[in-house]
């Protein structure tokens, strides 16, 4: 691998002779390989750098693999990733896959690793790392989460905060489905603050301003006591 065109690796795994083979060997292919141990420093890696791929463990100590790669993604980050776990359930396979690129079961073979590296690694020099949606419309709203401006009811143009930008990217790409208060509060405040449910809550009121036209029965942010939040188009 060229020098000048050499590749960004972020290696997250927590078990130390493995992490250092796999760092080993991917240095031996030529690739820049930073690593990782524990699932919050993980994702101040991907925030802070930009890397060609990820190799992601899913069973990490404080976060697990599954909730950074929906995390970043929900920040807009769409870095290739591959899972590389011992998780093989179709259950969580179905779950990696949609939140990641590639999915690999422990143990696995050197070789097969190192070829589905070099493909995802390579993804964003070919076009096809897959893009997040930057806009969606619903009723007479709409939003678009690269500059966090909003179209609202009543002629409403407003910007919005990246958590508040967050919730609403995780509420629309989920539509249908109820989302739990703790999925909210993992994903879109992570485990580095304490906000309480009703943080949530008082975000969901602003969005019913936003984007209801009558607030106090609203037809796209549902509550669903004892649970959490549904977003209906």
């Amino acid at each position: 691998m060229d020098e000048e065109r050499k590749k960004r690796l972020l290696l997250v795994e927590d078990e130390e002779t493995l992490r250092s083979t796999m760092r080993m060997n991917f240095e031996l292919e030529g690739y820049d390989v930073t690593t990782a141990v524990r699932g919050s420093e993980a994702l101040e890696r991907i925030r802070g750098a930009r890397f060609d791929g990820i190799v992601l463990d899913v069973m990490l100590p404080d976060v697990d693999g599954f909730t950074i790669c929906e995390t970043i993604r929900l920040e807009g980050d769409r870095t290739p990733v591959l899972f590389l776990t011992a998780r093989t359930t179709p259950a969580d396979r179905v779950r990696g896959l949609r939140a990641g690129d590639d999915y690999l079961g422990k143990p696995f073979d050197l070789q097969e690793l190192l070829l589905r590296v070099q493909k995802l690694a390579t993804r964003s020099d070919t076009g096809n790392v897959a893009t997040a949606s930057t806009k969606h419309s619903f009723g007479s709203n709409s939003v678009d989460f690269e500059t966090y401006e909003i179209v609202g009811q009543r002629g409403l143009k407003k910007r919005l905060t990246q958590r508040e930008v967050m919730l609403l990217r995780l509420l629309t790409e989920r539509a249908g489905e109820v989302v739990s208060r703790e999925e909210i509060l993992q994903k879109v405040w992570g485990y580095d603050v304490f906000p309480t449910t009703r943080t949530i809550d008082n975000f969901i009121v602003s969005f019913r301003k936003y984007f209801e036209v009558d607030p106090q029965s609203p037809k796209h942010f549902r509550s669903i006591r004892g649970v959490g939040y549904t977003f209906v188009d």
